[in-house]
């Protein structure tokens, strides 16, 4: 395993709602991930319960992450360990229930 991808491991591992994201929650710098973060938010998460990666700030970090999840956009979510996906899965997710039940929040 790579540096990267032991970088993005660690990060996986040890926090229990995880953003890949260009930008950061309270400055998106894509639609895609304004739109996560919205989502997330609506789900009723605490802004600083999300740790976010901003990988217009790390190239290797941008470009491992889709090799680390074999996912080719970005944003990307992770909850406690799991890839859970990109904003547009984040949306039918949460339109289901499905992403406030994972959160461990009423949906």
């Amino acid at each position: 395993m790579s540096d990267t991808q032991q970088r993005i491991d660690e990060l996986v591992k040890h926090n229990d709602i995880l953003l890949f994201m260009k930008g950061t929650a309270s400055f998106p710098q894509c639609g895609f991930s304004g739109r996560a973060i919205q989502v997330l938010k609506a789900c009723g998460v605490e802004p600083k319960a999300i740790t976010t990666v901003n990988v217009l700030e790390d190239a290797e970090i941008r470009e491992g992450i889709k090799g680390y999840s074999n996912w080719p956009t970005i944003p990307q979510l992770y909850i406690k360990g799991e890839f859970i996906g990109g904003s547009d899965i984040m949306m039918e997710m949460f339109e289901s229930g499905e992403l406030q039940t994972l959160l461990g929040k009423p949906a």
